[in-house]
C-alpha cells in the first residue's frame, strides 16, 4: 500500500469525532442567544446617563465645597462681628483719651501760665529782698548785754562815737537785734548784732567812714613824704608821676590799700586804729 495514501486518511477520524462532540455539547449546553448589536437611541441614551451621573457627580462635589464655604463664612462673619465689636470698644476707648488729653492739654496751659507768673513773683520776691537787705549791717564782737534792753538807743548812740562824725538827720534804724540763741557761758563769742536802716544814703555814708576806719595808721615818715612830692623826684631830671608804695595789707573793701592821709575827710593819722575791725560790712 503506498504511503501517500497511509498518511492521508489518518487524520480525519479524529476531527470528525471532535465535531461530532461539539454537536453534542452544543445540543446538550445550548449557547445563549447572542444579544442583537446596540441601536443608535440605546448608544445615545447610555451616553446621556453617564454624562447625567458625572453631572451629578460634579455637583455633588461642588455642593461639599459650597459647604465647607458656606461653614468658613460662617466663622469669618462671627469673626468680623467680634472684630466689630473690638473695634468699637477701642472707638470708645480712644474717645475716652482724646477727652483727657484734651484736659491735659488745657491744664498743661494753665500750668504754663502759673509757672510763667510764679518765675515773675519769685523775680519780684528776690528784688525785694534784696532791696531789704541792702539796708542791713551787721556788727560783730559788741559784748553780751552791753545794748542793755533797747538795742536801737545803744546803736544810735554808739555808732557816731565810733565814727566821730555827727549824722544830719540823726541814725534812724527800722529793727536791730542779735542773731542765734543766746549764750549760756559768758566766755563765748557774742552773737552779731544785725540793724535795718531806715535810710539807704546813711547805709552808704557809714559803711564808707567804716572802711577807711579799718585802714591801718599812716606812719608820719608817708605823711611827710606825701607832703614833700618834689624832692622824691630823681636828680637826673627825669620827671615821672608820683605815686605812694604800695603797703603789704589789703583793702577791706578789695584791692590793695592806701594811706589814710590821702582821703580827704579823715586827716593823716586821725580815728583810733582797729577801732572797726569790730565791725564787718553789710550782707547783701
Amino acid at each position: 500500500m503506498p504511503r501517500g495514501k497511509t498518511v492521508g486518511k489518518a487524520p480525519c477520524k479524529p476531527a470528525r469525532q471532535l465535531l461530532f462532540s461539539e454537536a453534542l455539547r452544543q445540543q446538550k449546553y445550548p449557547a445563549p442567544a447572542a444579544s442583537p448589536p446596540p441601536s443608535h437611541d440605546t448608544m445615545s441614551d447610555n451616553t446621556q446617563g453617564a454624562s447625567m451621573d458625572r453631572i451629578l457627580q460634579e455637583i455633588s462635589a461642588v455642593g461639599r465645597k459650597l459647604e465647607g464655604m458656606d461653614t468658613a463664612m460662617s466663622a469669618l462673619t462671627a469673626e468680623t462681628r467680634s472684630m466689630r465689636l473690638e473695634i468699637a470698644g477701642f472707638q470708645s476707648q480712644i474717645s475716652g483719651l482724646d477727652h483727657r488729653v484734651a484736659a491735659v492739654e488745657s491744664q498743661v496751659v494753665s500750668q504754663t501760665d502759673r509757672d510763667q507768673e510764679l518765675l515773675y513773683l519769685r523775680s519780684k520776691l528776690t528784688d525785694l529782698e534784696d532791696r531789704s537787705r541792702r539796708n542791713n549791717i551787721r556788727f560783730l564782737r559788741f559784748p553780751e548785754g552791753i545794748e542793755g534792753t533797747d538795742i536801737l538807743s545803744y546803736l544810735r548812740d554808739t555808732l557816731p562815737k565810733l565814727t566821730d562824725i555827727t549824722f544830719d538827720p540823726p541814725l534812724e534804724f527800722q529793727r536791730a537785734h542779735r542773731l542765734g540763741l543766746k549764750r549760756q557761758n559768758g566766755q563765748d563769742r557774742p552773737r552779731p548784732i544785725i540793724a535795718c536802716f531806715l535810710r539807704h544814703g546813711q547805709v552808704r555814708q557809714l559803711l564808707q567812714l567804716l572802711a577807711l576806719l579799718a585802714l591801718p595808721p599812716s606812719p608820719p615818715q608817708r605823711d611827710a613824704a606825701n607832703m614833700c612830692p618834689p624832692l622824691l623826684l630823681p636828680s637826673s631830671g627825669h620827671k615821672h608821676i608820683p605815686h605812694p608804695p604800695r603797703h603789704n595789707w589789703m583793702h577791706p573793701r578789695g584791692g590793695l590799700g592806701r594811706p589814710v592821709g590821702a582821703s580827704p575827710h579823715i586827716p593823716p593819722g586821725a580815728g583810733p586804729a582797729g577801732r572797726a575791725s569790730k565791725l564787718i560790712r553789710p550782707r547783701f
